[in-house]
């Protein structure tokens, strides 16, 4: 009798309660095909499925488990928290300590408000820029993921001709009305003279700028010196507040995020992954002048039952006690760049075309011959080798992130160990593409 396996019976159990299987759309391996790993349980770089396989995990929750899965330091600080409840609704100094931390890590934020996930942090941001400017306009760049708030759920129309034109955005997801996608311009990411056209017909019109200082929802897409420069200066002079979507690269990147790195100093910034530890966990923070605006001092009005909550607080200070300890980011970063350097060998050697990109703890790599810069260079990669190798790569106990379009995550548990298993399994893997 053959063996039943257990993620496909999960699999078909859950189809019949949740929506698609899931309770976040990528993890339905829509992309690429197959069924689902359900995750029993994870220990530094390692996941086990339902059938107790192993895997080396090279997503970690989409970023969060920057010091490795149920990491000790952090499941102590987690326990102690619970012990004394779960939540209070009413304010703790282990939020002022994070707040402090954020602070004196971040020299941008002068202020932050903590709450529960990244699409709460980049809605509440937008909404704090609009009642700071008094204006409705927003920029985003296609391909860049800001959470599933309406107002962000939009993409460009067809024709760069038009990109000025809000009339010709359309809703990527259903629900969203069409009189919130007027409000929202969505230029292509690393084009100065969009940008630059956008600000000269309708600057004083436009309330923020969002932006992935470092894209990681279309694989990881970096850019150019020009273009951050030129949203900066055109923020500036336009009276539009800057806003660094860094729920991905805060922490991930850099101790003090993709901000220290690029020299950009953003009027608001979103964070969340990292800072919680694993735990919903984000918040949003900037210049003091614009914080205000928040209630209970000003009318723009924001709230969370379980904001700042006590044991996401407690993992958060933990992590970003652990990350800030000496020599933490040179290990991290310098072996996300060994594995990339292993696997582009790996893929020569077997005659594959094959470009990868990291900074810090985060990575990318593309079945194409050069780095792609834009989210319509990622779509005209090879996809269909990306799903081949997503499989192959399973196989041998390597998980990857099941779309082409979202960027990889290690740790400071990917020890040299751990690298050479991928490698080694992306060595068996290339030559059968």
């Amino acid at each position: 009798m053959e063996k039943v396996d257990q993620n496909e019976v999960l699999f078909e159990r859950a189809q019949k309660t949740i929506p698609g299987g899931v309770n976040s759309p990528v993890r339905a391996f829509r992309q690429v095909g197959g069924t689902p790993r359900f995750v029993t349980k994870a220990k530094g770089p390692y996941f086990w499925d339902a059938e107790n396989k192993r895997y080396i995990d090279l997503i970690m929750s989409w970023g969060p488990m920057i010091v490795g899965h149920a990491n000790p330091e952090v499941v102590e600080a987690v326990k102690q928290a619970a012990e004394t409840s779960f939540s209070y609704g009413a304010p703790t100094e282990g939020e002022i300590e994070l707040a402090e931390r954020i602070c004196a890590l971040m020299p941008s934020v002068e202020q932050v408000r903590m709450v529960s996930s990244g699409t709460e942090a980049t809605m509440s941001a937008l909404r704090l820029a609009r009642g700071y400017t008094n204006r409705d306009l927003i920029i985003k760049f296609e391909g860049c993921y800001h959470g599933h708030a309406d107002s962000l759920l939009v993409k460009a129309g067809s024709g760069l001709l038009t990109f000025a034109d809000s009339t010709q955005n359309a809703p990527s997801s259903g629900g969203v009305p069409q009189d919130l996608v007027k409000h929202t311009l969505v230029l292509p990411y690393n084009d100065v003279a969009a940008i630059e056209e956008v600000f000269k017909k309708q600057g004083d019109q436009i309330a923020a700028v969002i932006i992935e200082p470092i894209a990681g929802n279309m694989n990881l897409i970096q850019p150019s010196k020009e273009f951050l420069s030129a949203i900066r200066s055109l923020t500036e002079k336009h009276g539009s507040v800057l806003i660094y979507d860094e729920v991905m690269t805060g922490f991930r990147v850099a101790l003090g995020g993709a901000q220290s790195l690029q020299g950009v100093v953003p009027d608001l910034t979103c964070l969340g992954k990292v800072m919680g530890g694993g735990m919903p966990m984000a918040a949003f923070g900037g210049k003091k002048e614009i914080m205000s605006k928040l209630a209970p001092l000003g009318n723009v009005y924001q709230a969370g039952t379980l904001s700042g909550n006590p044991v996401a607080v407690a993992a958060g200070l933990k992590t970003l006690e652990i990350i800030s300890r000496e020599g933490f980011y040179e290990c991290l970063t310098g072996q996300t760049q060994k594995l990339m350097t292993g696997l582009k060998q790996a893929a020569d050697k077997a005659n594959v075309p094959f470009a990868v990109d990291s900074v810090g703890g985060m990575f990318g790599f593309y079945f194409a011959d050069a780095i792609p810069n834009s989210f319509e260079a990622v779509t005209k990669t090879n996809i269909e080798s990306f799903k081949k190798f997503f499989h192959l790569m399973l196989d041998e106990g390597v998980y990857l992130a099941p779309s082409a379009y979202e960027a990889g995550f290690t740790s400071i548990a990917h020890d040299d160990e751990v690298l050479a298993a991928i490698i080694t399994a992306a060595e068996k893997s290339f030559p059968k593409l």
